[in-house]
């Protein structure tokens, strides 16, 4: 029972997160004052001491809430140790400062999150990617939703690696209708699948929302997916800070979406990525997305948190951490209208993009960007045939690419930007205009005369194609190719040319800056209407 002083107590601390939360603009003010849009969720029995479990707790605060047609729920500042929060239409979930849930462990503390569901015949991609109901927090078919900061949200007890992280694909099993069973006991004919069941691999997990918000809180250690979002529409994401060693936020086969001013460390995958898998169960395009003003980085997990910014000791392929902003993964349904903008990455892998299982990626934008110290190309378009999709899809389409106003310094010897199509399939109408490099240099004149392995059915990561044949830029199997404003700037000399086209049809290059003199700024071979404008050489 709540005593007199009690309510009192619990009123005037309503009030006062009714005032901040009006201050930040989360809600307005006429909402404010309408009878019960507060809910502390110590009401409903949370004790924020990091040992009860409290999602029980706060579960109860949410279906109240729900019941009489939405509000907010406030987690006043303690440690709140949960297992799986579901959101409900309408309900705002705000993290006070000095709040943290706390991800619970399975193994430590009697009790198992949501299953994951599986409502499909076949996949087509990794079997973590599908679900969302195995996430400390999530959002099925819900609309008008908010999680609101500035507390934190802490994957202590998420899975980051293991049990589920592999993919269905076509061939390699009976379908569950032909083996007379469901979809989910199919899965679970897996002893992976059946150990995964009852944990959960993802901080926040959307699927199929309408109206989402996710601003100006925290995580930390977020499991294999940070925010993990499919078939979602009319979602922002402002502001968040996430130091966590696999993907900070991945928006798949998504609409109108805004990634704004976040921070995302990521060194073990990718710190921003957009995907179109088939988690949906059919191809959908991922479309009309912002990503603007953030920063991702590859440091050690927790040292964005606490300052240090310690390098990372992981390294994949002897190339190092990633930490990159990506588009690309699964492709099923492809891209369009994507704009990314004055984001800062450092110590990162690059930029990279493309299509690898059909899909078209077209009218994509990547605009004042500083890339400090990357791992690997600084930016690069690749087009595959891997094809891990419905049987009958055809090859894709990657097209309408630009890169615009781009500074990048410390770029490795081996790894150039790029744009590498397939010869049934070429890139077209890619576009470099006022890109600034300053790279370490010292390729050779055996890396100059390198022709780099050709690989039709592959992934997305051009690793496989090895040290590059030019300094600055390589571009084999693709069609009407711009370089308008490319300066490069090199530490040690370097023998390769600034730029080296294969099967490129139709290329204009002008206004080169470089060490090189004009005759080794491009380097054309089974190439055709190739246009060399203005250069100048260093020095000059």
């Amino acid at each position: 029972m709540f005593t007199e002083g009690t309510a009192l107590d619990r009123r005037s601390m309503l009030m006062t997160c009714g005032a901040a939360l009006i201050a930040a603009g989360w809600i307005d003010q006429a909402h404010a004052v309408a009878e019960g849009v507060f809910e502390d969720v110590r009401h409903y029995g949370a004790v924020g001491d990091g040992v009860a479990i409290d999602s029980p707790a706060i579960n109860r605060a949410i279906e109240a809430a729900a019941q009489r047609g939405g509000g907010t729920i406030v987690v006043p500042p303690g440690r709140y140790l949960c297992f799986t929060l579901r959101l409900r239409d309408n309900i705002a979930l705000v993290l006070s400062a000095g709040a943290t849930i706390i991800a619970a462990d399975p193994d430590t503390h009697g009790a198992h999150y949501d299953p994951p569901e599986n409502y499909m015949e076949e996949q087509f991609q990794d079997f973590g990617i599908t679900h969302v109901h195995n996430s400390l927090i999530v959002g099925d078919g819900v609309t008008n939703v908010a999680i609101l900061g500035p507390g934190m949200l802490h994957g202590v007890g998420l899975d980051r690696a293991g049990p589920g992280e592999r993919w269905h694909g076509r061939g390699q099993w009976q379908s569950a209708a032909a083996l007379g069973i469901t979809p989910r006991e199919q899965a679970l004919q897996n002893p992976e699948e059946r150990a995964a069941v009852g944990r959960a691999n993802k901080t926040i997990g959307l699927m199929n929302c309408r109206g989402v918000r996710l601003q100006d809180f925290t995580i930390l250690q977020a499991g294999h997916f940070g925010v993990i979002a499919h078939g979602c529409s009319n979602m922002q994401i402002e502001g968040l800070v996430i130091d966590t060693d696999r993907d900070g936020i991945d928006i798949d086969a998504c609409r109108d979406v805004r990634i704004v001013n976040c921070t995302v460390n990521a060194p073990k995958d990718d710190a921003i990525v957009l995907k179109s898998s088939y988690a949906l169960g059919r191809a959908v395009l991922c479309e009309d997305i912002l990503v603007s003003g953030c920063k991702t980085s590859g440091y050690l997990m927790g040292s964005l948190l606490d300052g240090t910014y310690r390098k990372s000791d992981y390294n994949i392929e002897n190339i190092g951490p990633l930490g990159r902003i990506k588009l690309g993964t699964e492709t099923n349904g492809g891209f369009r209208n994507i704009r990314i903008t004055d984001c800062i990455c450092t110590a990162t892998r690059g930029i990279l993009m493309g299509i690898v299982d059909g899909g078209t990626l077209e009218d994509v934008s990547v605009s004042n960007i500083t890339i400090r110290d990357p791992f690997n190309h600084p930016l690069f378009v690749h087009h595959g045939a891997r094809m891990r999709a419905p049987r009958g899809t055809p090859v894709g389409k990657v097209r309408r690419i630009q890169f615009d106003g781009i500074s990048v310094t410390g770029a490795p010897t081996p790894y150039v930007c790029g744009v590498e199509g397939i010869a049934d399939a070429p890139v077209e109408d890619v576009t470099f205009r006022d890109i600034d490099i300053v790279a370490k240099g010292g390729g050779t004149a055996e890396d100059a005369a390198r022709t780099p392995e050709y690989r039709r059915e592959t992934s997305l990561e051009v690793s496989y194609l090895g040290t590059l044949p030019a300094a600055g830029l390589y571009a084999r199997h693709a069609r009407r190719l711009t370089v308008r404003g490319f300066s490069l700037r090199v530490e040690a000399p370097d023998a390769r040319p600034i730029i080296a086209l294969r099967d490129v049809a139709g290329a204009n290059i002008d206004a080169v800056t470089s060490p090189a003199p004009r005759a080794a700024v491009a380097d054309a071979q089974g190439s055709t209407d190739v246009a060399l404008g203005t250069t100048r050489t260093l020095g000059d």
